[in-house]
C-alpha cells in the first residue's frame, strides 16, 4: 500500500452506520472532490461542504432543526412547507445580517419602538449611518403600523412578536398585510415567543430572527441566533452575507443548540404552564402592583393574543411592585432560587431589573413613554414550578425582615 494511502490521520473512521446524535465535525475545512469544485465555480461554493465558514455538517443539523420547529423544510411528503434556516454566531449577528441584507442606501424601514438594546442601537445608529431612513412605531399600535407603512413605503417592516419586557403583542397579520401592500419585506424577532407559542412564517413574515441563546438552546450556556425564510433565493442572498461578514456559527455551538432542541417542546410547555399559573398567583400578591402575562384576560392585547398565540402564551413574566426601582432591586438580591442574571430562556429562572441592566441607557422619562413602569421585575420562567418560585418570590418581598 502506498506510504501516502497508509497515513490519513482521523479521515478512515467514518462509521458504517449512521450515528445517532450528528457528530461534532470540528474541522475548519473538508476534502475537495469535482462536486465541490462545480459548485465553488458555480454558486460560490454555497450548496457544498468544503469550508466550514461556508457550511458544516454539525450546523446544517442545527439549522435544520430551527427550520422544523417554525414547520418548513425540504418540502414534500412531510408535509412541511419548503423553507430553510441558517445558523449565526449570535441573534445580533442574525438580525444584523438581515437587516443589511435587505436594506441599501436610500431605503426606509418602519420598526417598532420597542426592541431589543442591542437592535435599538442597530436602528438608532447603524443603520442611519448607512443612509438608511428609520420609522418607529409603538409595537402594539397597529393603526400606527398601517398609517406608516403607507405613508413611508418602506423597504422592511421590523418588529418583535413580543416587546421587551412589556410583553405587549405584535398583531403579525395585519401588520404582515400592510407591509406587503407596499412591496416590503416584513421581518420578525420571535426570540421572546418562540415557535412553540406561534409560527411567524405562518402569519405572514418574510424572514424570522431569533437569538439561539434563549429558549431554543435553552440551558445558558451556548451563543448563537437563527434566521428562517421559505424564500430560496431571499436564504441564499443571507447565507452569502453571513459567510462574507464572517458570523458563522462554531460547529461546538451548533452541537449544543441541536442538543437543547431535542427538549424544546417540553421545556417550553412546562415553563409556558408555569409562567401562567404564577402570573394568576402573583395578581393576588399584597406587594405587587400589577402583572403583565399575554394569557391573561386583563392584558391589553388579549384579542391579539388569542389570534397569534392561541395555544400557549409564553415564558416571560413581567411583574410591577409597590415601591419603585429601589424596591425592585432589594426584592431581586433576596431571591434564593430566582437568579439574579440577564438573558433569558434557560431551564432556570432568571430574573432582571430593566433599570439598570437591559434599559439602563434609557432615562426614567424614557422608560416611562416606552411602557417600563418603575419597580419593574421581568421574568423568564425556568423549570422549578409555582410553588417554588412562590415561595422564593414571597420570601423576597418580606424585605423588612431581612
Amino acid at each position: 500500500m502506498d506510504q501516502q494511502q497508509q497515513y490519513r490521520p482521523g479521515r478512515a473512521h467514518t462509521s458504517r452506520t449512521y450515528p445517532v446524535i450528528p457528530p461534532i465535525y470540528q474541522t475548519t475545512t473538508f476534502e475537495l472532490d469535482d462536486q465541490a469544485y462545480a459548485d465553488i465555480q458555480g454558486a460560490g461554493g454555497l450548496h457544498e461542504t468544503w469550508y466550514s465558514r461556508f457550511n458544516n455538517p454539525t450546523v446544517d443539523a442545527a439549522a435544520a432543526e430551527v427550520a422544523r420547529l417554525h414547520g418548513v423544510g425540504p418540502g414534500g411528503a412531510d408535509g412541511t412547507r419548503s423553507g430553510q434556516s441558517l445558523i449565526f454566531a449570535s441573534g445580533m449577528a442574525a438580525i444584523a445580517t438581515t437587516l443589511v441584507t435587505l436594506l441599501r442606501a436610500g431605503d426606509t424601514v418602519v420598526a417598532s419602538r420597542q426592541t431589543y438594546g442591542d437592535t435599538d442601537d442597530l436602528l438608532r445608529r447603524d443603520l442611519p449611518a448607512l443612509g438608511v431612513t428609520v420609522i418607529r412605531v409603538d409595537a402594539h399600535d397597529t393603526d400606527a403600523w398601517r398609517q406608516m407603512i403607507t405613508e413611508h413605503r418602506p423597504a422592511v417592516v421590523y418588529g418583535e412578536t413580543l416587546s421587551n419586557p412589556q410583553l405587549r403583542l405584535l398583531d403579525l397579520p395585519a401588520v404582515a398585510e400592510a407591509a406587503h401592500a407596499v412591496g416590503a419585506r416584513f421581518v420578525v424577532d420571535n426570540t421572546f415567543a418562540t415557535p412553540f407559542c406561534t409560527r411567524p412564517l405562518e402569519l405572514g413574515a418574510d424572514v424570522v430572527v431569533e437569538s439561539a441563546t434563549k429558549f431554543l438552546a435553552g440551558h445558558s450556556d451556548v451563543v448563537a441566533g437563527a434566521a428562517t425564510t421559505t424564500d430560496r433565493a431571499l436564504h441564499e442572498e443571507l447565507q452569502r452575507r453571513l459567510i462574507t461578514f464572517g458570523g458563522c456559527a462554531d460547529p461546538h455551538a451548533a452541537f449544543l443548540l441541536w442538543r437543547g432542541m431535542r427538549t424544546f417542546r417540553v421545556r417550553l410547555a412546562e415553563s409556558c404552564r408555569t409562567a401562567a399559573a404564577l402570573a394568576d398567583l402573583l395578581a393576588k400578591e399584597p406587594a405587587v402592583r400589577d402583572v403583565v402575562y399575554p394569557g391573561r384576560d386583563d392584558h391589553p392585547d388579549a384579542e391579539v393574543v388569542r389570534r397569534v398565540m392561541p395555544d400557549a402564551s409564553g415564558a416571560m413574566l413581567t411583574v410591577v411592585l409597590h415601591g419603585g426601582d429601589q424596591r425592585a432591586g432589594e426584592v431581586l438580591r433576596r431571591l434564593r432560587v430566582g437568579v439574579e442574571a440577564t438573558s433569558l430562556g434557560g431551564v432556570e429562572t432568571l430574573v432582571s431589573t430593566p433599570f439598570n441592566s437591559s434599559h439602563f441607557n434609557m432615562t426614567d422619562d424614557e422608560r416611562l413613554a416606552a411602557g417600563i413602569q418603575p419597580g419593574t421585575l421581568r421574568m423568564s420562567i425556568g423549570l422549578e414550578g409555582e410553588d417554588v418560585l412562590l415561595d422564593d418570590l414571597r420570601q423576597a418581598f418580606d424585605t423588612e425582615r431581612a
